[in-house]
């Protein structure tokens, strides 16, 4: 009878710990397709895409992290990391695609790394892609947390398709503190673009091309001078004569170039250099095209920017005439004047972004300056560059460190150092922790959604 009993319990067991066992392997298994690492994921259209960790599509031996689109949406996975102040920073992952597709003929959307609630962002992946390393530097400016995201999608669109993300990493670099800026001027020689139906093509003359060489040289000399020495600026020019062929447009604006409408030009250039601020020079109309591309009233636009670093365009007039960037001491003393004021909005939105308050580059009117024959708004350039704007409650302007607030680039990273943020399980402890905390996440998700 004991016997019996104990042969009883020996098949119980035997056979609990078979239950058990595979208990474990599907655990494992779950684990393994649902471990992300604390990553969180999110859509903007829930439940369309898919997240998993891939352990058949892989870049290394940790499983990669895949998104599945069948449908056009902006899904990621995030995870918010803490940062000092005024540091830059760069992220870096391998991406693989499949089948990515945006819903608009935009630059900006794909598969890439970007920060949560905001327009920073890396390249834009689509299409079919084998393993590539994506990098994206960014400024923390004034943040001391931010929410680094890996997406298919983007702030401007959605996008479908299959996107693997393996080996991020991220590196704190160091912070470049003398204030020597590094300009980078191109001038398109042609702009070919079809607006409403029509085929418009436009040159630039050399006349044109010498005039902005020598207005860029005074730009250089006015920097230094109107800052009273605080900063230093250095400008390499370069013609341009594969055209521009789309425009961007805007309903304040008229049509414009954005990035995006040049991007191919350029990037060659600029990632090989470490610029701080890009023009670009374009003529948008001439006496014959005067009315076929709508411009509304500009001759200048700042305030936006390439992948962190300022970019501005610098429009040529359409009359061969005009003396808005041509030096004559009875005419016009301050042809550079167009490129300061571009310049200058992006100063007065890093400033913002920093946490300064700063008087609007346009109001100029509200503070007693003027519009001075000649020489333009010199004086209240300036001022505004200097902190010397005079209210009743003290001097307003650009506070000084602005000039060594500068965008991250390439050249902060020569002794960057890597920070533990985005390290996978090394043990089979450290695996058994993750299960149980994925769980605990998974549950929890599923609540939310109850």
């Amino acid at each position: 009878m004991r016997k019996n009993e104990s042969a009883k319990g020996l098949i119980i067991n035997i056979f609990t710990f078979v239950i058990l066992m595979i208990a474990i392997y599907f655990a494992y298994q779950f684990y393994q397709s649902n471990n992300f690492n604390g990553f969180i994921r999110s859509e903007a259209k829930l439940n369309i895409s898919e997240f998993k960790r891939d352990k058949t599509v892989k870049y290394s031996d940790s499983n990669s992290y895949k998104i599945t689109s069948n449908e056009f949406n902006d899904a990621m996975f995030s995870k918010e990391i803490e940062v000092e102040k005024n540091t830059p920073y760069k992220v870096t992952c391998m991406i693989k695609t499949k089948g990515v597709e945006a819903d608009k003929n935009v630059s900006s959307i794909g598969a890439q790394i970007s920060i949560s609630n905001t327009v920073e962002r890396s390249v834009a992946i689509n299409g079919d892609s084998d393993w590539q390393q994506v990098e994206f530097i960014f400024n923390s400016k004034n943040r001391e947390m931010v929410d680094i995201v890996f997406r298919l999608g983007g702030t401007e669109g959605y996008a479908k398709g299959e996107v693997w993300f393996s080996d991020f990493k991220i590196e704190k670099g160091q912070t470049e503190e003398d204030s020597d800026w590094n300009f980078a001027c191109f001038i398109f020689e042609n702009t070919n673009v079809v607006v409403d139906n029509k085929q418009i093509d436009i040159q630039v003359t050399n006349t044109d091309i010498e005039d902005i060489k020598n207005t860029i040289e005074r730009f250089e000399n006015s920097c230094n001078q109107l800052s009273d020495g605080k900063m230093t600026a250095d400008c390499d020019i370069y013609e341009i004569q594969e055209p521009i062929t789309s425009l961007s447009y805007d309903d304040e604006f008229g049509y414009y170039v954005a990035p995006e409408d040049i991007e191919e030009q350029i990037k060659d250039i600029i990632n090989k250099n470490n610029y701080d601020h890009i023009f670009i020079v374009v003529r948008l109309g001439n006496e014959e095209y005067e009315d076929d591309i709508e411009i509304k009233d500009w001759i200048g636009l700042g305030s936006m920017d390439y992948y962190g670093i300022g970019f501005s365009n610098i429009r040529l007039p359409n009359s061969s005439k005009s003396y808005i960037y041509k030096y004559d001491t009875s005419v016009n003393q301050f042809p550079e004047e167009v490129f300061l004021h571009e310049f200058l909005h992006s100063l007065e939105r890093t400033a913002k972004e920093y946490g300064y308050t700063v008087p609007a580059l346009h109001d100029y009117k509200e503070y007693g300056y003027e519009n001075e024959y000649l020489i333009g708004q010199r004086e209240w350039y300036k001022d505004y560059m200097n902190k010397e704007i005079y209210t009743s409650n003290g001097y307003v302007g650009l506070p000084n460190e602005i000039y060594t607030l500068k965008p991250a680039k390439k050249s902060n990273f020569e002794y960057a150092y890597e920070l533990e943020v985005y390290t996978e399980p090394q043990n089979i402890i450290e695996e058994i922790r993750g299960i149980f905390s994925n769980l605990f996440m998974n549950i929890g998700l599923l609540l939310a959604k109850v």
